[in-house]
């Protein structure tokens, strides 16, 4: 038996009220990269009540995923991120429209990735040359954007930050993005989630010899370089995202803003 939305999200609606929670409803929020960030943005958007997803991914589950990515299990190994992703949405919120796109993020599938266009992009993509592109074709479409920046060998969320990436600092991926970006002519005043936690050492540690080149442009085929990663930091990033995200979406309506302007 499923359970109306009425009751679903009676604590979403207690908080920002019954129009708050229509905005939601008609949202239109789009997530790329479906890995340890962008798994738990998902889940944060589905259970707020957004009533449109578009999640986007090219790549299946491995076990390596397990340790911090949410829909990595057992029983999901070797499945298509996207499918379970969007299994995982309606089993949270049937009444969600969810449209999975196994699809990697260059020229040719930005048309496919950022049709509509949706309302809000969330970026959670790890490697320079995909997100770049993402980010430029977002930005070339006026598309709204939150961008994940480097999440992977951080252990203090309490040094994890929102603000436009032109104002980010201590971040390698962010700065390498912010270049790559500023040789387009691409927007960089857009909001990301970032870390200012110093890494050179640590990401010796991960086993990465240059973290200035945090997280290297990724092609299809080519290993990686692992980088050590935590369960606890990388879900948070995706839950700030998933919060700054909520915030837009709702505006004025949003808890928090109210609160601030009643000081």
């Amino acid at each position: 038996m499923s359970a109306p939305p009425a009751e679903r999200f009676a604590r979403i609606r207690a908080l920002v009220g019954d129009e708050g929670l229509a905005a939601l409803a008609r949202a239109h929020v789009a997530v790329v990269g479906l890995g340890a960030v962008g798994s738990y943005a998902v889940e944060a958007l589905a259970r707020a009540g957004v009533g449109k997803l578009r999640l986007v991914d090219f790549d299946d589950i491995r076990p390596s995923n397990v340790n911090r990515q949410l829909f990595a299990l057992e029983s999901t190994l070797g499945r298509r991120k996207v499918d379970v992703a969007r299994e995982r949405v309606l089993d949270i919120n049937p009444h969600c429209a969810v449209e999975a796109l196994p699809l990697f993020a260059h020229v040719e599938t930005m048309d496919r990735i950022l049709a509509g266009p949706p309302g809000l992009l969330i970026d959670a993509i790890d490697s320079v040359t995909p997100k770049v592109e993402l980010l430029a074709a977002a930005g070339a479409r006026g598309i709204p954007v939150i961008s994940a920046m480097g999440a992977a060998v951080r252990t203090d969320p309490t040094q994890i930050r929102v603000g436009p990436l032109d104002e980010s600092e201590r971040c390698p991926l962010a700065r390498h993005v912010r270049r790559n970006l500023r040789r387009r002519g691409a927007p960089i005043d857009f909001l990301c989630v970032y870390s200012t936690e110093p890494v050179g050492s640590l990401a010796e540690e991960a086993g990465h010899a240059d973290p200035a080149a945090e997280e290297p442009a990724l092609v299809r085929g080519r290993a990686r370089a692992p980088l050590g990663s935590l369960p606890t930091v990388t879900a948070i990033f995706g839950l700030v995202a998933a919060n700054t995200a909520l915030a837009l979406l709702l505006g004025d309506r949003w808890p928090g803003r109210a609160r601030h302007h009643h000081r």
